[in-house]
């Protein structure tokens, strides 16, 4: 075992730099992960330019709440209560809460008061400085949520548990209760878009629309091999129209929209039908979008705003991974290096000249 480790810190807005931690002493209730690849989420790019939305940073933060690895060292206590041994692969939720506030009490530790959550607000500065996938290790908290997932789960889609597949089915199973039969819309065919599909599919619906542009051609693809029953191309065709054929006037029972831009929030409304479902994951980083009220009143149609993934939708993720139906690992284009954080976060805000799927970092690559 290593006394040192190595971490990308954010010190302060726009600012990366390689730090080295000591490794912290493991007493009964705590663990250290080794980590094996972190997903950079795109919500990062916002965090890595100083975003706040949960209240001021508390620089210098390691960034990373998409964390797959190999426990290294793990108290007797965790052991049995987490049911894993050094060795094990895991995945660790970005969320585990304060424990005390009345969002932790209810089980809804996600909106954790304090804000206890990895990757995002909680400082390096002190011991044991290790609350970020950026590095080496991460330390495992006594209220953290971590899930073994085993050998036969591949780091390239576990990284995905607690991330994308995670996410899609609180968002459109748990919160938007797709099931049988209920047509689905997604629109915008990025990682959470091709996810989504995959979680709609194992849900039953039937059909399931993806709505991309031209320059999303090979992502409408990949979407087919999810599970999608149609892909539209928004720049050739009127989606709104091609979605009251293909639904027979009716329009979706179920929309998502993870394009990240505020038209996209206009559009869905657009393919909601009576009494439909419409949830809202998309960061919009404060651009203002213009809703059609109107027709959500006259349709009772259920607006979500969604957030991110809990234990309950975890738990089914790791299954739904496990029994590989679906090309995960496909969602994987571009994989750096600690020391090329900053190329990866800037390549996720879009100006790296590309359109990657899920880019993530590997401690272990030079």
């Amino acid at each position: 075992m290593k006394s040192q480790c190595r971490a990308m810190v954010l010190t302060e807005p726009g600012k990366l730099k390689m730090r080295t931690f000591p490794i912290p002493e493991i007493k009964d209730d705590d663990g250290l992960l080794e980590v094996e690849l972190a997903g950079v989420c795109g919500s990062e790019p916002g965090t890595y330019q100083g975003v706040t939305i949960r209240g001021p940073r508390p620089y210098p933060i390691i960034l990373g709440h998409e964390i797959v690895g190999r426990v290294a060292q793990m108290g007797k206590e965790a052991k049995k209560r987490l049911g894993v041994a050094e060795g094990d692969r895991v995945v660790i939720e970005y969320a585990f809460g304060c424990g005390a506030c009345d969002s932790c009490i209810s089980g809804n530790y996600i909106f954790c008061e304090k804000n206890y959550a990895y990757g995002s607000m909680i400082s390096c500065q002190d011991p044991p400085h290790l609350f970020g996938g950026y590095s080496e290790y991460v330390y495992i908290h006594p209220r953290a949520m971590v899930h073994k997932i085993g050998d036969e789960i591949s780091p390239e889609v576990g990284v995905l548990i607690c991330a994308v597949l995670g996410n899609g089915i609180r968002w459109l199973r748990q919160i938007g209760g797709v099931s049988i039969g209920d047509s689905v819309a997604i629109i915008g065919p990025g990682q959470q878009g091709l996810s989504g599909v995959a979680v709609a599919k194992e849900s039953g619906a039937n059909p399931v629309i993806v709505v991309g542009l031209s320059r999303d051609k090979s992502r409408l693809e990949m979407a087919r091999r999810f599970g999608a029953d149609y892909s539209i191309d928004a720049d050739k065709e009127n989606p709104i129209e091609v979605v009251s054929e293909i639904t027979g006037g009716k329009m979706a029972n179920l929309v998502m929209e993870v394009s990240g831009n505020p038209s996209g929030a206009e559009l869905a409304l657009s393919f909601a039908g009576k009494r439909a479902t419409v949830v809202l994951p998309g960061i919009y980083k404060g651009k203002k979008a213009s809703l059609n009220l109107d027709r959500a009143v006259f349709n009772e149609i259920k607006i979500y705003g969604v957030l991110s993934h809990d234990f309950r939708a975890v738990r089914p993720a790791i299954k739904m991974a496990r029994q590989a139906r679906y090309p995960f690992e496909e969602l994987i284009t571009h994989r750096f290096s600690l020391e090329e954080a900053e190329r990866a976060i800037r390549l996720v805000a879009g100006q790296g000249g590309e359109m990657p799927l899920k880019v993530v970092l590997d401690p272990k690559m030079l």
